[in-house]
Formats: C-alpha cells, structure tokens, sequence
C-alpha cells in the first residue's frame, strides 16, 4: 500500500519511478491482487493516466483491463473505471477530463521523453489516429470482446452503461466496418442497442444516438435493421419532444442518424413512407410570419430536414418510389409549405437555396405537383408568379451563385417532363401573347440571355434549352420569336440573333451556353435545321471556327461547333441545294477534314467539367467559371456523338442503303404494329369471353344450387306425401276391417269394371272400323249397280254382278244386324257399369240390393265374346268378297271403259244423295233400336230395385260417346 499513499498522497522519499514502470506495478497489483479494493484502486490509477501516458497504458494494461470486465462483473464501479480507460486509450478526441473527486489523481513527473506538444496539429492528430487504430484491431482481434461489451450496455447503472457506449462509439470510429460485422452476426446485438434510445437518462440516450450514427453509416443490412426496430417512431418522437427546428443538438443527432438509415436505401424509404412518417414531417417546417434572428443551431436543424426531403425524392431513387413519395408531399400539404418558406422574408440564405432546391426535387416528374408550383404567387403587388419572381433572382448578377444555380435548378425541374410548362414558357415569348405591362419568364430569359454578363447568359440559354427538350412542337414554335435590335432596323428572330453573338467572339461561357442551346433547338427538328443552314453566314462560321488551332480553352467552343455542324447533316432534310447532306460533308473534308472533325468533336466529352455535370441533374459548380455543362445536354451529346461520327464517313450509296433498310425497317415496325393491335384485340375479346364464361359458370352454378334446392324441397314433399299416404291407408284398413264382406265384393267389383271398361273401348275402335269398311263397300257397290243398269251388251256379266250384290246385299244386312246387337250390347254394358259404380260408391245401400248378378254378368260376357267372334268371321268373308269385287270391277273396267268416262261426272252426285239418304235411314233404324233396348234395360234395372237417371241425363252422356266417338274416328 505504501505505492499507493505514494501516488495518491503526495511524493515519497527517494528517487521516482518512471511512467513506465508505475503502469507495470499498476497492472501488476490488477493481477495479482486478490481484494477488491486493490484491484478497483488499482484500475482507477490506470484511468488517471490513460490519456498522458496513452501509449504504455494500451499496450500494458489491455488485457487486464478486458479480464476485470470478464470477472468483475458484479462490482459496477471498477467495471465503469476499466470501461473509462479503455475508452481514453481508444478514442483519438481530444476530450477534457472529467472533474470528479474520485477520479483525481495527482500527476506523476516525467522521467523519460514524452511527445513534443509544439509538434504541428496535423502530425499530432495522424499519430493520435493511428495509436487509436492499432489498439482498436487489438481489442477487436477477438469477436467475443465486442459480445461482452454488448453485454455489458445491458446493465442500467450508469457508471457501467455511460462509458461502455463510449467506448463503442470509439470503436465503431476507428474500424467501423469490421466492428458493424461482428455486431450484425451477433444474437440480439443491434436491439440491445436500440434500447438506448429508450433510456430516460439524456446522457445515455444522446450518447446512444451518436453510437447508433456510426452504427449504421454504409451498411444497408444493419440500417433495415435499425429501422424495423422502430426506430423511425423513436427518432420522431424525440425530435418533437425536443421542439423540431427549435430543438438543440439533439434534433441534429436525431436529423443526422435518419438520413444514415434513408439515404440510398429504398427498402427503408418505402418502410418510412409506408408508415406515414412523411405527414409528420410537415410541422417542422412550419415557420412564423417573424423570421429574423435565426440561430445557428435552427438553420442546421432546419437544413438536415430539407436534406430529409430530398433524399426520400432524389433523382437517384427509383423513378416509381420517388413518383409516391411525390404525392405523398403533395397530399399531406408538405410541397404548399415548402412553398410558403420559399416566398417568406427573412429566411437565411442557405435556407433559402436549400428549400429551392428540395422544391426542385420534390416537383421533378410531378405533373400534379409542376402544376401547383406553376400556380404559387409571390405576396407582393401586383401577384407574380413564384416562377417569375427565380427567374428574376437567377440573371441577377448580385444574388448570391448557389442561390442562381438553385434557382436554374428548379427551373429545370419544372420543365422536366412537362410539356405543358414548356408550352407555356414559349409562348410568353411568342408575339400574340406578350403583354407590355408585366414581366414574364419569356422576357427574363431574352434579357438574361443577351446581357453583359456571361453567367447570366449561360444560365437564360441552358434554361431556354430545357423548354425545348424533347418538344418539336415549342421549337417550331420558337423560330416566330423576333426580337427589335436597335430603332429603325427591322427585327430579327431568335435564331438569327443568337447566331449574331456567337459570330461576335464573346466570353467562352456565353458562347457555350448559346451553342448549347442552338444544337438542343434543332436537333430532331428538321424545319429548325433548314432556318439555321437559310442564313448564308452561318456554315462558313462554324467550318472556319472548327479549321482553326486555337487554344486549351477554344477547344470546348471548337467541339461543340463542330456537334452542331454534324447536327445539321444528320437532320438535313435536302430542302436547301446548296447545303444538302452530301454538300455539307463534302465541305468538312475540303476545309477541315474527316478525321479532323471528328477529332474536334471528341474533345467536349474528354473535357474534366462534362463528366461532373453528367453524374446528376443538380448543376453543382464550385465556382461561376466552371460552370460550362448541362447534365441534359450530356446526354444529347452521348447520343448524337457517334450518330454524326458515322454520318460524316458515310458515302452516298451507304446512306441511300441505309435509308432503304430504314423503310423497310419501318414497314416491318408497321406490320408488327398491326399484329399487335390485333393482338390486343384478340385479348380484349378474349378476356371478355373470359368475363361472360366466368359470369355463365357464376350463373350455372346458382342454376345448380337452386336446382338442388328444388330438389331437396321435391324429396320433402315426396316425404311428407308417403307419410300421409301411410296415415290414409291405416286409416282405410281399419274402416275396411270394420265394414266385412261387403266392402270385399265392392273391391271385386270394381276390378271388373276397369277391365269391363277396357274391353268396351276396344270394341267401340273396332265398331268404327267397321262402319268406316262399311261405308266403302255400299259406296262401291251403289257405283257396280249403276253401271251394271247401263251396261246392255254384256247379260252374262250384268247377271254375275246382280247374283253378287244380291249376295253383298244380304252380307251387308247380316253386317248391320251384328253391328246393332253390338251397340245394344255396348249400351247394355255402359249402363250396367254406371250402376255398379253408382252401387260401389253409395256405401248406404245394402250389399245384398247394390250388387250385380254373377249369372247375369256371366251370361253378358259370354254373348260379348260370341259376338267378337261371328264379327271376326264377318270380317273375313267381307275381304274375300272384296278380292271377288276386285275382279268384278276389272271386267267391267275393260267392257265399259267408254261409259264409264263419259257418265263418272253425273253418277257421281247421283251417289252422292243416295248414300247420304241411305246412311240417314240407317241411322234412323239404328237408334230406333237402341231406344228400344235402353227402355228394357231400364226396365229391368227398376225391377232390380236400381235407381233410373233422367232422360235429359242420359241422352246428355250419349251425345258426349258420340263426340268422344266422332273425334277418335277423325284421329
């Protein structure tokens, strides 16, 4: 203890040890000493000399330091004293020393050498880096070092946590890469981290935003991470807790550590605006009406958002994320108070560029959004335009050079891709539509393009330039611009103008930016091109200015003629004799050469300043002399460079060759292009087959469905039918039991009678055929009796023919005779069958009363059956009288061929009338008949005790047989 009352007490007797050696007695006493007090006082010494004596600390007192965090984790305070001295010998800032009573220690005196303080700042501060790095690769050689300090920050007293974030933010410093490694790989290492920004004490959480920085600088997979923690939420909650642009230091923290994890990362800006975090960026920008006395700390705040803004819509992103990001801007009313800071007084100058420029960004591509710019007004009075009122500021020589680039900027961005701007700009330069009471952009850009001042020049033709991008219709448009010269000359037009000063030799950047201009405006607009080669001073301007060897700083100008002269072969249309296509090359290789021209053409992309200005469409220039290119119109010459090349080489039969193999191309492409639309067709009409099957299928299936349902409601029917049926026939049987044998002789009864019935109407279709037969043979034989009367020369066969309708006649008695029994008999039964259902339904009568005869009904049977027969028999000796008929009528066919013809006429209504008054006859005795047998047939049935219906009702049922009779003789 006696080392310790020597360094903590004041100075002992005896010589002093060195630096050095004290370190080692120190990490000695850390390794050997077995109580706690020893060791803690121990590393508390170490810290003490940490800083001045960073060099044998680190290298000395490392490792003991690391194995006290590994085996003295339960005492947090000689942990926060090892964690201190690692962090003193790691960080490379120059930091003071924390005034705390137990952390002072009186400086030891200085044997050996030490470092010289005079040495310059700049070796200093590289040996203080390098000391810094090599004990960071020392610490880090082992992964799990990282591991216990993650570890570590778990513990929520302060004295550990504080300086263990510390020393990870050092390490992060020095080898970011190597330690963001082992912390990804690491289980839960990026969410012990974030709970720091869940911690209530300010210290830890402002540290933890600082470790959190370096944490996620370039590397996407730590900052997906980092933002699927919540870390979006945390980080606005902070802000606004810390008063958003108002906050302090914080704020920067918080603004700073977003754009690490949104920059250039488009998973994290779909998550952030997804998650509607770009509403809530609206009240930072909410300024007051009283804007002056802005502090420092404010304009950064405020910068950093703006900078927020233009990362989530910058050029760079994909075009579809910017596009949402843009109307998001534009819903949730970001853009109008951007707008609003942008027409506001007050604002700080480098507020105000940068609000241009994030409006810039934020309008890019927008239609809806160039649209609303186009409709913001300046507060003043008159109203101007807010477009008018840049322009006014951009050909300004005394506005500020980052603001007039800003301001070309957003011109720019208005004009991107908007050919209703481009339009509208043109046309205030158009001689309808100019107004000579009010500024316009048209009248800005004329007056800025033909100033004193170059920059201005450059800066009205590269913004002109942009109003005629990819718009044939505004460069036609363009060539009516005249402009008044001087009084009493006439006007001249734009064109002409431009080419006027460009002959006049003036500064390089007015000349580039004109020629700029000049090759955007007639590039792919032959009409342009034929007004430029009209003006005969032109061509011999630009060959000689391309012919001469002039200096490093003529080259671009040189260049850039030489692009607009291959311009004007490429797009030539031969309007003009003198200066066709095959003219213009043959004067490049008579005054300039092929490989001289093309050679002068190279020399504008191997310019320094053209590969700056193609990286992004922003124009950044570190000075107003260096501002020479425009990004689009590298583009334009990216695409023409090696077009024109090739037009120059090119012979004439290779360009008529060319130009066949182009129409032909074209034809092909027209071709393609009808197959294509009938494609489209075919898909349009095959997807609307699609939609009717699929509306079919949807109404088939519904069909389906009610069909089963129907189905489903039958079988219930079906159902609860049976079971009724089921009821009745119990219902029946016990009445039946109930009656006896009575009830049995009405069930035979009544089988009888449906085959009674089913015999009878066979019968009846019988006594029709036979009545339809009949009627033909009297028809026949009426026609043999009046040609056997008129026939005189042939007594054999007039004798034959009377013996055989002597024979027909009797045959055709017998017929009628059978005929009228069977009626009778049909009646007879018809009769009996009606009172036996009458008997079988009346259930009151008596069985023994109600009920036929069996004799009787035998007997009846009987007589029916050999009635049937003696008719089948008649049946048959009719057609064999028919077959002798047919002979007869042969014979008389060929005897009296000749009368016959002459007498068919008159005989023929002859027989007419007799039959009809033969059939009525025998109808007449036919019903005769019939009545005669009814009468007996009710008569008996009276005498068996049967009730007799009426007369009316008789004669109405037999006139119904007779038309049920008629009506199946007809079928």
């Amino acid at each position: 203890m006696n080392f310790f009352r020597g360094v903590m007490g004041g100075q002992a007797a005896g010589p002093q040890p060195s630096g050095a050696e004290t370190i080692q007695k120190l990490c000695d006493r850390v390794a050997s000493s077995t109580l706690l007090e020893d060791r803690r006082d121990a590393v508390r010494a170490l810290k003490s000399l940490s800083k001045k004596y960073r060099m044998e600390v680190g290298t000395q007192a490392m490792d003991h330091l690391i194995n006290i965090l590994q085996t003295d984790r339960s005492d947090s305070e000689i942990l926060g004293y090892a964690l201190d001295t690692l962090y003193n010998i790691i960080c490379n800032d120059e930091e003071e020393e924390q005034d705390e009573s137990e952390d002072a220690v009186t400086p030891l005196p200085v044997s050996g050498k030490r470092k010289n303080v005079s040495m310059p700042d700049e070796n200093a501060q590289k040996q203080a880096d390098d000391l810094g790095a090599q004990f960071t690769d020392k610490f880090i050689q082992d992964p799990e070092h990282i591991t216990l300090l993650l570890t570590l920050l778990e513990e929520f007293d302060f004295h550990v946590r504080w300086p263990g974030v510390k020393l990870l933010t050092a390490l992060l410093k020095n080898q970011g890469v190597q330690v963001q490694g082992i912390i990804l790989v690491s289980p839960m290492g990026v969410s012990r981290l974030m709970d720091l920004l869940a911690d209530s004490r300010e210290v830890i959480r402002n540290d933890g935003l600082l470790l959190l920085q370096q944490l996620t600088k370039g590397n996407a997979a730590i900052q997906k991470i980092v933002a699927f923690e919540n870390a979006f939420e945390r980080l606005l909650d902070i802000i606004t807790e810390e008063g958003s642009s108002d906050g302090g230091i914080v704020v920067e923290d918080c603004l700073l550590l977003l754009l690490n994890l949104l920059k250039n990362n488009s998973s994290n800006q779909n998550f952030f605006k997804e998650g509607s975090y770009i509403q809530r960026m609206k009240p930072w920008f909410e300024v007051g009406d009283d804007n002056a006395g802005w502090s420092a700390q404010k304009v950064t705040n405020l910068h950093l958002m703006l900078q927020l803004v233009r990362v989530m819509v910058s050029p760079v992103n994909s075009p579809g994320a910017t596009a949402s990001c843009q109307k998001s801007m534009y819903q949730c009313d970001l853009l109008q108070q951007l707008c609003t800071i942008l027409m506001a007084t007050g604002v700080p100058a480098d507020i105000l560029t940068e609000t241009i420029n994030t409006v810039s960004e934020v309008i890019r591509g927008s239609q809806v959004n160039q649209d609303y710019f186009a409709s913001v007004n300046a507060p003043s009075n008159p109203p101007r335009p807010a477009i008018v009122v840049l322009l006014m500021s951009m050909v300004n020589e005394r506005q500020p050079f980052v603001l007039r680039c800003a301001v070309l900027y957003c011109f720019q961005c208005f004009l991107y891709k908007n050919q209703k701007g481009q339009g509208e700009i043109v046309a205030t330069l158009l001689p309808s539509t100019i107004d000579a009471n009010s500024i316009s952009a048209g009248q800005l850009l004329c007056g800025g393009l033909f100033s004193a001042d170059s920059l201005s020049n450059w800066c009205a033709a590269v913004a002109l330039a942009h109003a005629l991008q990819d718009n044939l219709t505004q460069k036609e448009q363009l060539l009516r611009v005249q402009l008044a010269t001087s009084l009493g000359k006439p006007p001249v037009s734009l064109l002409q103008q431009c080419t006027n000063i460009l002959s006049q030799g003036s500064k390089v950047q007015t000349r580039v930016g004109l020629l700029m201009l000049l090759c955007t405006w007639i590039s792919n607009c032959p009409i342009a091109v034929t007004h430029f080669l009209h003006n005969q001073e032109n061509v011999p301007f630009l060959t000689a200015q391309i012919s001469e060897n002039l200096g490093e700083d003529e080259r671009l100008v040189q260049g850039l003629c030489a692009l607009l002269l291959g311009i004007c072969i490429y797009y030539n249309d031969n309007s003009l004799e003198n200066y066709t296509k095959e003219k213009l090359k043959q004067l490049i290789e008579k005054r300039i050469g092929k490989e001289n021209f093309v050679e002068k053409l190279g020399f504008i992309t191997k310019h320094e300043l053209y590969s700056r200005a193609a990286q992004k469409p922003q124009p950044v220039f570190p000075s107003p002399e260096q501002m020479l290119f425009d990004h689009e119109f590298t583009k334009l010459v990216k695409e023409l460079e090696g077009v024109i090349t090739k037009a120059v080489h090119k012979s004439t039969e290779e360009e008529k060759k060319e130009e066949e193999v182009k129409k032909t191309l074209e034809q092909h492409d027209n071709i393609v292009t009808q197959y294509k639309e009938l494609i489209r067709e075919q898909d349009a009409q095959i997807q609307e087959l699609k939609e009717q099957v699929a509306s079919m299928t949807s109404q088939n299936e519904q069909m389906q469905t009610t069909v089963t349902q129907q189905l489903s409601q039958i079988q219930q029917h079906k159902d609860q039918y049976n079971i009724l049926k089921l009821k009745l026939g119990k219902e029946n049987q016990s009445q039946s039991s109930s009656q006896g044998d009575g009830s049995q002789m009405n069930g035979l009864q009544t089988e009888e009678l449906s085959q009674l019935r089913e015999e009878v109407e066979e019968l009846r279709k019988q006594h029709s055929l036979l009545q339809t037969q009949l009627g033909d043979k009297d028809a026949l034989i009426n026609t043999l009796k009046s040609g056997a009367s008129q026939t005189a020369d042939g007594p054999a066969g007039g004798s034959d023919n009377t013996e055989l309708l002597q024979e027909l006649e009797a045959l055709r008695n017998q017929v009628q005779s059978q005929s009228t029994e069977i009626t009778q008999l049909k009646t007879e039964r018809q009769d009996l069958l009606r009172k036996a259902e009458a008997g079988s339904s009346d259930t009151a009568v008596p069985t023994s009363d109600g009920s036929l005869d069996g004799a009787k009904m035998a007997e009846l049977e009987g007589r029916l059956t050999a009635q049937m027969s003696e008719t089948q028999r008649l049946e048959e000796e009719v057609k064999r009288l028919s077959e002798s008929r047919a002979e007869l009528e042969q014979q008389l066919a060929s005897s009296t061929s000749t009368v016959a013809i002459l007498q068919t006429e008159k005989t023929k209504l002859q027989t007419e009338v007799q039959e009809s008054k033969k059939e009525q006859d025998d109808l007449l005795m036919l019903l005769a008949d019939q009545d005669q047998k009814i009468h007996n047939l009710k008569q008996r049935l009276k005498d068996l005790g049967e009730t007799v219906e009426d007369e009316d009702d008789l004669d109405a049922r037999d006139q119904t047989d007779d038309d049920d009779e008629e009506d199946e003789d007809e079928d």
